[in-house]
């Protein structure tokens, strides 16, 4: 099932992201900016974002990038543009995690205002660490704009596979639903929210993630002592910027 959007009439957008890893594919994220699009042109809504399946994201496309070597700092500029608007979108937005949420897939999902996480499997995990990737500087900044420094050090230095009770306690999620109340309860914390007035709330957003949205807005240039990105001297593995130790499988 492709990226698709549905709008209620109580002014609530749901976007589906997908049926497979949900990888931000050239494809995958054009069609994620689209529907930002036509969600900003309609009337003040709320979003809220799911999957289907096991994975809410894998993060970035792998295939794409390890045959695009000479892309590298473009593709990652996507998807830094991608993750700085899903950031500051003039709407309430909760994302409904309803699988894992790997590297750039669990960043896009901690981009969002809020977000709910089902109960009994899937792991958020940012396994950089492991992959020998250092996280850009962009993505670093967002990292710990989203997260309390105790969040930080549990996930970004580990490499952890959080499974939902862990990620409530590090405060990186703040709801918890069995697989088949995540959405729905997701729809129900976006309700109340819809109608808020999206020039003043990308206003404040952009205020509350100067940071971030500056960092996430520099040009990435891959250096030498990053052993794990593709294309550099010396690097040792085909795991991605950003990475994302795919869930798939599991």
């Amino acid at each position: 099932m492709p990226v698709a959007l549905t709008c209620s009439d109580e002014g609530i957008a749901h976007l589906h992201l997908g049926a497979d890893e949900n990888r931000f594919s050239l494809e995958w994220m054009a069609a994620v900016h689209k529907a930002f699009d036509e969600i900003i042109a309609a009337a003040p809504m709320a979003l809220v974002t799911s999957a289907e399946g096991k994975v809410y994201s894998n993060g970035l496309d792998l295939p794409w990038l390890l045959g695009h070597l000479d892309r590298i700092e473009w593709y990652i500029g996507q998807v830094h543009d991608l993750l700085a608007r899903t950031l500051t979108l003039p709407v309430p937005t909760v994302a409904a995690i309803t699988g894992h949420a790997f590297g750039a897939g669990a960043m896009f999902a901690l981009a969002h205002d809020t977000r709910v996480m089902r109960a009994d499997r899937g792991f958020l995990c940012l396994p950089e660490v492991d992959l020998r990737i250092p996280f850009t500087p962009g993505m670093t900044t967002l990292l710990q704009t989203k997260l309390t420094p105790q969040a930080a050090a549990a996930t970004m230095l580990t490499g952890a596979r959080v499974p939902a009770e862990q990620a409530m306690a590090l405060g990186m999620i703040e709801q918890l639903a069995s697989a088949d109340e995540v959405l729905p309860r997701a729809l129900g914390v976006a309700a109340p929210l819809v109608g808020k007035d999206p020039v003043t709330l990308r206003v404040v957003k952009k205020r509350m993630y100067a940071a971030a949205v500056a960092a996430l807005g520099e040009p990435y240039v891959p250096r030498g002592e990053n052993p794990g990105i593709p294309g550099n001297p010396g690097a040792g593995s085909a795991a991605s910027v950003g990475g994302n130790g795919s869930a798939a499988g599991r």
